[in-house]
């Protein structure tokens, strides 16, 4: 617990520029507070301790404002930042390395048993206000945008926007330079917008429509 706890640390100081030092994180970054109580709660429930295990989920809730359920599976480097208003579910599983911001939702759709909360892979990060509701994988190195609902499958190296959620890239993967390993791309800003290019291929295809009705008509062309 205690190696994990050492690289979430980490994790937080390569991540957030405004992180100067271990002991500032350790004092003020309440996703670090959020999965070390996780991660005790974590133990009781794999113990069958479940009274237990959810009385410090909830105690790690009021102090901190993100819910986990004990019952999820949190890998190393996990590093929510801000954090207020995240809930993840019980059979939600978290890779390595995954960065969430403030407002994320890892939730189920409906009220069956069994596995019914994603799985993230390796590397995603998950934009503010996102939600990623249903028993599918996020594959790794991949981005959710800010406020996109994702209702499906995720392939590897996609970004995804919109509601409900589009791919609209894939395999750009952003590779270090000197380790050639991938590392976390956090821009959440230059992303592509689906509904607005569409509506721009509309807007052309209007206006080459009514040229060609007046031309027919003989009418002076006008720009509209």
């Amino acid at each position: 617990m205690f190696r994990n706890l050492i690289q979430d640390i980490d994790s937080i100081l390569e991540r957030d520029p405004a992180a100067k030092n271990r002991f500032e994180v350790i004092l003020c970054y309440s996703g670090l507070h959020a999965l070390f109580l996780h991660r005790i709660a974590h133990f009781f429930y794999k113990k069958n301790l479940t009274l237990i295990a959810r009385i410090i989920s909830q105690v790690n809730r009021f102090l901190t404002g993100i819910e986990i359920h004990p019952g999820a599976k949190i890998g190393k480097g996990l590093f929510i930042d801000h954090g207020m208003g995240v809930v993840i579910g019980e059979t939600t599983e978290i890779g390595d390395d995954v960065t969430i911001y403030q407002g994320v939702t890892l939730g189920g759709t409906g009220k069956e048993k069994g596995k019914r909360h994603p799985t993230i892979g390796n590397n995603v990060v998950i934009a503010s206000g996102a939600k990623v509701l249903g028993p599918f994988k996020v594959g790794d190195n991949s981005k959710i945008g800010a406020g996109s609902v994702v209702l499906k499958e995720v392939p590897p190296n996609c970004t995804v926007v919109g509601v409900p959620g589009r791919v609209v890239i894939k395999d750009n993967v952003k590779v270090d330079t000197v380790t050639r390993k991938p590392h976390a791309d956090l821009d959440q800003v230059k992303l592509p917008d689906p509904v607005a290019h569409e509506l721009e291929c509309l807007r052309k295809r209007l206006t080459k429509l009514e040229k060609m009705i007046k031309d027919e008509r003989g009418e002076k062309n006008e720009i509209i």
